[in-house]
């Protein structure tokens, strides 16, 4: 079995049992609208910038962004990071703001066959559960802070 081949059921199980222990977003928060241009989202979804130190906090949690569990980084305080997915570091020199907004709210907007989960997108989504469902798995807010944090890996 390839490698690829592997990995995609892999990550179907650990995304399931991470959709079950995520607190999503409020409720009653209502989508911001947003704009693709290419292959990024240019403008902050709450019209400002993010918060770096919250963004880390959100990218390194075991219980909010699960970033860790598909990917690495520059995080040496944290033990057993993934290795699905790109590593993390230098992500800052790597895309721009709007690009990494993009990745974060929808990945499949870039590429249809990623494993990545669509932090911003509420719609069209397959075994989601009850609890979860209509809801984000980050906030537009939380979106902005880690992409604030996400740019200042330049190395």
């Amino acid at each position: 079995m390839s490698r690829r081949a592997d990995i995609a059921p892999r990550a179907a199980m650990l995304l399931a049992l991470w959709a079950a222990s995520v607190p999503a977003a409020g409720a009653q928060e209502w989508l911001q609208p947003f704009t693709v241009v290419g292959d990024a989202i240019p403008a902050p979804l709450t019209g400002a910038k993010g918060d770096p130190e919250r963004g880390r906090k959100i990218v390194t949690s075991r219980y909010v962004g699960l970033c860790l569990l598909c990917h690495s980084g520059p995080f040496p305080e944290e033990r057993l990071q993934g290795t699905l997915a790109p590593s993390l570091e230098a992500t800052g020199a790597r895309w721009t703001e709007g690009q990494l907004r993009l990745r974060i709210v929808d990945a499949a907007k870039l590429n249809p066959s990623t494993i990545m989960p669509p932090y911003y997108r509420v719609e069209g989504l397959e075994r989601v559960a009850p609890s979860l469902r209509g809801k984000p798995v980050l906030s537009a807010e939380q979106i902005e802070d880690v992409v604030a944090f996400l740019v200042t890996l330049r190395q």
